[in-house]
């Protein structure tokens, strides 16, 4: 018999906007490091990009007390609560039990998910373990969220202030679906991000520090719009968010106010007046999909050969529809006319419009980079010393072939294409 701790306080409203969120990632798998946790980075991003707010993401172990700690905690401060793992059938899966204290509900087996379970095992002709009807348990305030890859279903919980908890297994295979097909659409439902607005601006060229340095402690210290600076493996990226007026009867005493699209257009013009050469994407835009949305425009087709990046670049580009050839080759030592020779053959070879050729080797503790690009308009080469050696001068190397690619085609877009 589970003993129920002090329950969550709140008034019933049940039509509370889901503006602030924390996610748990529960596990001693995580903890101790056998398995990284990129489970609470897919949902971060995925709330964030709704317009929500994470206020902060818990790693936790397999321990009841603290798992319940937690969650009671996060459900005092958070409009959302999501968790991940702990959905499984042995002792020391206690996601279920530590909600059920917060909540002070007892679990009780659910027929209808209990046959679900029983068929998955019948079906393969095999006995059905009687430790996995723990899988089948459901509070009073909860309702299962299905899960076609494995036996775990979730749990969607309403709180009676309004607050929702969502309880997600942990293996990315079973979480991914569920997250995306039954508790992403029902959360925008209830309003979640509901009055945040925001935007991100992806750079290249410039460093996260740069980036902050330039915009200064005026422009990164506003609370609305909130200024924020990422650095990503693929770019420096801004995300700038912005919340209109609170309320009508604010409005009234202050006026309309801005709205948060226009709060986000001044800031906007601010950053782009600052660092408007650097920025070459905008939202989630992968370097793929910008340089593949440039080819798309012109009508051409792209060939890539790398030297010395151990495949840097074809990782970053590999997949694009009208990349019909990446070849990669071993460190050597091509001269500026070699690699522009290179970069004419590997489109001839491969009948692209487009050759992309480029060399990279060690300079101490850094690394040269040469790039060149060959184009119906011409041939143009380049030559940087990149930050850095090893594993991360090769990835720079990627990053800055792809970047001067993509710059050298909107040149000729906007020139126009040749006959």
């Amino acid at each position: 018999m589970l003993r129920y701790a002090q329950d969550v306080d709140g008034a019933h409203s049940k039509r509370r906007s889901l503006r602030s969120a924390e996610i748990l990632a529960v596990g001693a798998e995580l903890t101790v490091g056998d398995t990284r946790d990129t489970n609470s980075g897919e949902i971060a991003r995925s709330l964030t990009e709704a317009g929500a707010t994470i206020a902060r993401i818990n790693v936790l172990p397999d321990r009841l007390r603290v798992v319940a700690g937690a969650f009671r905690a996060a459900l005092r401060r958070a409009d959302l609560v999501v968790s991940t793992g702990g959905l499984g059938p042995t002792p020391d899966d206690l996601t279920r039990e530590a909600i059920a204290l917060v909540v002070r509900e007892t679990p009780q087996v659910d027929p209808a998910l209990e046959t679900w379970l029983r068929q998955l095992w019948t079906r393969r002709g095999l006995t059905f373990p009687e430790i996995n009807r723990k899988q089948a348990w459901l509070i009073p305030s909860a309702t299962p969220l299905p899960n076609p890859n494995g036996t775990a279903p979730g749990w969607w919980i309403d709180r009676p202030d309004g607050r929702v908890a969502v309880l997600l297994p942990g293996p990315p295979r079973e979480m991914r679906p569920m997250w995306t097909e039954h508790v992403l659409p029902r959360l925008r439902e209830r309003g979640l991000g509901r009055g945040l607005l925001s935007r991100t601006l992806r750079l290249s060229g410039i460093g996260e520090s740069q980036v902050a340095d330039v915009l200064g402690d005026q422009l990164l210290r506003r609370t609305n719009p909130e200024i924020a600076t990422y650095a990503r493996a693929d770019a420096v990226d801004i995300r700038i968010s912005a919340v209109g007026p609170a309320s009508a009867a604010r409005a009234a005493r202050r006026g309309p106010g801005r709205s948060a699209t226009q709060l986000l257009d001044e800031t906007e013009a601010l950053v782009l007046a600052r660092l408007g050469a650097y920025v070459w994407a905008r939202g989630s835009t992968t370097w793929a999909e910008a340089i593949a949305t440039e080819l798309d425009r012109l009508g051409w087709s792209l060939a890539i050969r790398e030297t010395g990046t151990d495949g840097a670049l074809g990782s970053l580009l590999g997949g694009m529809p009208r990349l019909r050839r990446l070849e990669y080759l071993p460190g050597g030592r091509t001269t500026g006319v070699e690699i522009e020779a290179e970069a004419r053959a590997t489109a001839s070879l491969s009948r692209a419009e487009v050759g992309l050729a480029v060399d990279a080797r060690p300079r101490r503790d850094d690394t040269l980079i040469t790039i060149a690009i060959a184009t119906p308009t011409g041939v143009q080469r380049e030559r940087h010393l990149g930050f850095l050696g090893g594993v991360q001068g090769r990835s720079r190397a990627a990053l800055l072939a792809s970047a001067t690619l993509l710059r050298r085609l909107r040149a000729i877009e906007r020139a126009g294409p040749a006959d």
